[in-house]
């Protein structure tokens, strides 16, 4: 039997869905492939090159054939911090201009409805590298997603002001968001991706100690981050949220139409 390929991102926030691959019971039972933008996984997959890949949930409206595992996600129930629109101290009302971090097709699509759907306007969008100084000097606000957006969440720099998206969408909606998914295009998950959660979860106090340095916050304050603002299982909210999001895509034009979700 082949060993399955699967694909993720390298944020702190894929982490627990990671670290039995990585560390634990199911370490040497996959090929694992880590990248910084999820965006990179989402091609994996659509190439058929891997067996399944944690993957922005725009990309079920795009991969043809594609399964959604069904009780494992990345996503917050009110606020992320993660995903995040900066500014240099204007209201997202008065933002003319957005550089977009495209690593996540999911936030950039979230960021358009923010604007289209619940604001009323289109600002000029620019494709950007995620460097907050280079994308404000070009643009009045930009999208960072992952761990510099985490790390611009706890900004104490009066000039600087951070919308969470998780937190506007709330605001919106009242309802809670999905950024990421397991999918595959096999017929059945080549992994039990919910086991592989949980024994992540029960490392969570290891996962925060070991990004602690890299992205400055202390590791409580990480062991908070994974265990209250990010959500590893869906509720709800968050499938209604989900649901929401692919319907407010369409209405935008961001997608052609709504595609039916099928789960494996």
């Amino acid at each position: 039997m082949n060993t399955p390929r699967i694909s993720a991102s390298s944020y702190s926030n894929t982490a627990p869905l990671v670290w039995s691959f990585l560390y634990g019971a199911n370490h040497g039972k996959v090929e694992i492939i880590l990248d910084n933008a999820p965006a990179r996984s989402a091609e994996l997959l659509a190439q058929d090159r891997v067996d399944a890949a944690l993957v922005p949930v725009i990309a079920s409206q795009f991969i043809d054939g594609v399964k959604l595992v069904r009780d494992v996600c990345v996503g917050a129930r009110e606020r992320v911090r993660s995903v995040c629109l900066v500014t240099r101290g204007a209201d997202l009302a008065d933002v003319r201009s957005v550089s977009l971090d495209t690593s996540s097709r999911t936030s950039v699509v979230l960021t358009k409805i923010v604007f289209r759907e619940f604001l009323g306007f289109e600002p000029a969008w620019r494709d950007s590298a995620p460097d907050i100084n280079s994308m404000l000097a070009e643009s009045d606000a930009a999208l960072i997603i992952g761990d510099p957006a985490l790390a611009l969440s706890r900004s104490a720099d009066p000039a600087v002001k951070v919308f969470d998206l998780a937190e506007v969408w709330h605001e919106h909606t009242g309802l809670g968001f999905i950024f990421a998914m397991w999918m595959t295009r096999r017929d059945q998950s080549p992994i039990h991706f919910a086991a592989a959660r949980d024994e992540g979860l029960e490392h969570l106090s290891e996962i925060a100690a070991n990004y602690q340095g890299e992205i400055g916050l202390g590791k409580e304050e990480m062991l908070i981050y994974l265990s209250e603002n990010i959500s590893y299982s869906p509720d709800d909210s968050m499938r209604a949220g989900m649901e929401r999001f692919f319907k407010l895509a369409a209405k935008s034009g961001l997608i052609e139409t709504v595609r039916e979700t099928v789960f494996v």
